[in-house]
């Protein structure tokens, strides 16, 4: 498996305070009093317990009434049951009349009933329900007692990634009716704020109206006790995803599988036989547990496996997404780790199992089919970034079909590729330390490079525009990973040409994302947060370029993870700084090997193209060969030909390659073979057309 980048963490010994809230749950805390909240953080980060103590005290000592909470999925909705609180004033109580998830259906007359009667009940206080209840149960208290009925509300959306500023997205206009009364709380939970598609989650001027809290990756698996690494890959298949899966399914590791959407082009046969094939590839299935609903399957070496297949939506399923969701304890209540571990070891899904979903043992994603959105790219990844006992490394896993560059389809292909890799920068991104970028004088004896206690990097620049404004620099504060998230998903294939000018790209692509999300910034504010995005999407090109070959390779598969009893092996370098051993590739050393970059300047920052230059980075990691094809294919597409003017180039093509003994190259400085060569590229298309309408 070619590792695109491993990521090796500390260890930030931050555990809960008094009141038993762990450090992000008490950073929301601070701001409870704020009337509109945004937290965004990673799943598994804790918040839906922030939930409950803001909640809690809002009703307590901030005259709200009532709470309702708003979730995707009736699974989703046990996060939010009935919880000790140990430590803080009172227990988090949901009575189940109120708990309208303890069943799978999400929108009956039944539940919209129980939500208008939820309002007219004073003593009821939460109400917990699916965003398609809210939905209907809106429509229904507003046809009938009128939006006043909200008022003195604290309604809280988890997975708020779902709801859109666009006009056709039910959820969203609720949200601007209430924002516009503007006599309700309000608390939007995500762990990924960017929908995948070019609609934001909140208009400009609604997002201004919330107090953002933004909780990372980074800090999150800094505080975790025994996972410590995280794998990203991506690996490729000819034929079926049957013929890949062989080489990437490990059956000792705990893994969730995801098979690729039905009517993708990965899937190439009904789902039942599909998950069949991925059986018969694991072992032979003996029986079916009669009480958990699990297939049991022996692998050939003996060994038993234990299947949870959530593709079959049969009338077993019900039976294991309860096993699933049941915890196994021992005799003192407390969960068992090792009978709990031992539960299941692989489980099969389609389109569950993603957010919210909660296998704290699992340790390998394995998602096949390429994911154009990069919201489903996060909620995966965060099942496998759960920490356990005996936990000590992750990893996410793309298998997806490798793109032919003379097929009809070849468009879709390579931009699906793109959008999956753009995904993996953006986790690059996320999993990073937090940047933050000052601007470097003549004279400043400040460190150029410094990190801080929580490893918060600061880095100074010569001629960086600081932001002029509180509001600029809230958003270099708040909104970068966001920021970053739009580059990427505005990645244009213009920029794979090498002979485009990099700050043709970098400038106006990052200013047209600036202003398109914050069109009430003046000239200045934009190019501050400009300079400073750029900085950021750059950081990881620039480090690599000061480090030697071997030190940026990927982990291989042969090259096992470091044991856990060397995870605090540390040692001395030359600069006097003492880290611990990681793995090669991880971004935090290569920010440490930033130390002996004594400036780093805007020009030289503005010069490397944010595009082309991290894509490079990806080809060398994954299959050479294979990516020089895609960017072939991109040439072609940025410089058209008829069929007239490639039947008119077929002699000279000929003769080339009978003169030289090669193909044209697509990327040669003389635009005469240039053109020949996208000529045979095209010629190669226009036959594998024929062939597929005359078959």
């Amino acid at each position: 498996m070619a590792t695109t980048f491993t990521m090796t963490y500390g260890h930030s010994k931050a555990g809960t305070n008094a009141q038993g809230m762990r450090p992000m749950q008490e950073r929301v805390y601070k701001v409870r009093q704020a009337q509109h909240i945004l937290l965004k953080a990673p799943p598994a980060a804790g918040k839906s317990r922030a939930l409950m103590f803001v909640a809690l005290d809002k009703m307590r000592h901030q005259h709200v009434k009532k709470t309702i909470i708003c979730v995707p999925e009736t699974s989703i909705g046990g996060s939010f049951r009935s919880t000790a609180l140990v430590g803080f004033e009172c227990d988090w109580v949901v009575e189940d009349r109120w708990n309208l998830c303890l069943d799978s259906d999400e929108s009956s007359p039944r539940k919209v009933q129980a939500f208008q009667d939820f309002l007219q009940d004073d003593a009821a206080q939460v109400l917990v329900c699916t965003h398609a209840t809210f939905r209907f149960g809106y429509d229904a208290v507003i046809a009938q007692d009128g939006v006043e009925r909200f008022d003195s509300c604290f309604i809280a959306v988890d997975e708020f990634h779902h709801v859109s500023a666009g006009d056709n997205n039910r959820l969203g206009s609720i949200l601007r009716e209430l924002l516009s009364r503007d006599r309700c709380h309000l608390m939007a939970m995500t762990g990924s704020y960017f929908r995948g598609d070019s609609v934001p989650v909140l208009r400009p001027e609604d997002e201004s109206r919330f107090t953002p809290i933004t909780y990372s990756y980074y800090e999150q698996l800094e505080g975790y006790e025994f996972l410590k690494k995280l794998g990203i890959s991506y690996e490729f298949y000819k034929g079926t995803y049957i013929n890949g899966l062989k080489d990437v399914l490990d059956p000792t590791r705990k893994t969730i599988i995801h098979i690729p959407h039905r009517g993708s082009s990965e899937a190439f046969d009904d789902k039942y036989n599909e998950v069949g094939r991925i059986i018969d590839l694991i072992g032979t299935v003996e029986k079916r547990d009669p009480e958990t609903g699990f297939d049991l399957i022996r692998r050939p070496d003996g060994r038993l496996i234990k299947l949870a297949n959530l593709v079959d939506d049969g009338p077993d399923r019900e039976r294991v997404k309860a096993s699933l969701a049941k915890t196994i304890n021992g005799p003192d209540g407390k969960r068992d780790d090792e009978a709990d571990r031992a539960k299941v070891d692989i489980i099969i899904a389609l389109g569950m199992a993603k957010e919210g979903f909660d296998w704290v043992w699992c340790e390998h994603a394995l998602t096949i089919g390429y994911r154009s959105s990069l919201t489903e790219i996060v909620q995966i990844i965060g099942r496998a970034t759960r920490d356990a006992p005996a936990k000590t490394r992750a990893v996410f896993t793309n298998l997806v079909a490798e793109p032919g560059v003379e097929t009809q389809a070849v468009q879709d292909a390579v931009n699906d590729m793109l959008k999956a890799i753009s995904g993996s920068l953006l986790m690059e991104q996320v999993l990073a330390p937090n940047f933050k970028f000052y601007r470097r004088e003549d004279g400043d004896i400040r460190a150029p490079v410094s990190t801080d206690e929580q490893g918060h990097v600061t880095i100074g620049i010569h001629n960086l525009d600081e932001p002029p404004t509180q509001r600029a620099r809230d958003i270099c504060e708040r909104d970068m990973n966001d920021l970053v998230a739009a580059t990427h998903q505005h990645m244009s294939s213009r920029a794979l040409n090498p002979g485009i000018i990099p700050e043709a790209i970098n400038q106006p692509v990052l200013t047209g994302i600036i202003e398109q999300r914050y069109p009430d910034l003046t000239k200045d504010e934009t190019e501050s947060v400009r300079q400073q995005l750029s900085a950021r999407i750059n950081l990881s090109t620039l480090a690599r370029q000061t480090l030697p070959e071997e030190e940026t390779a990927p982990l291989q598969p042969h090259e096992a993870p470091t044991s856990p009893g060397a995870e605090n092996t540390s040692h001395t370098r030359e600069d006097g700084d003492t880290s611990p051993e990681s793995a090669p590739n991880t971004l935090l050393s290569l920010v440490r090997r930033l130390i002996n970059v004594k400036e780093l300047d805007i020009e030289l920052i503005d010069s490397v193209n944010c595009f082309q230059e991290r894509f490079e980075i990806i080809s060398r990691d994954m299959d050479a060969p294979l990516l020089a094809q895609i960017k072939t294919a991109f040439t072609a597409q940025n410089y058209p030909m008829t069929d007239e003017e490639a039947m008119l180039l077929w002699p000279r093509l000929r003769a080339f390659i009978a003169q030289e003994g090669r193909l044209p190259d697509p990327h040669s400085p003389d635009e005469r073979e240039q053109r020949l060569a996208i000529a045979r590229l095209h010629l190669a298309k226009a036959k594998a057309k024929a062939r597929q309408q005359q078959g």
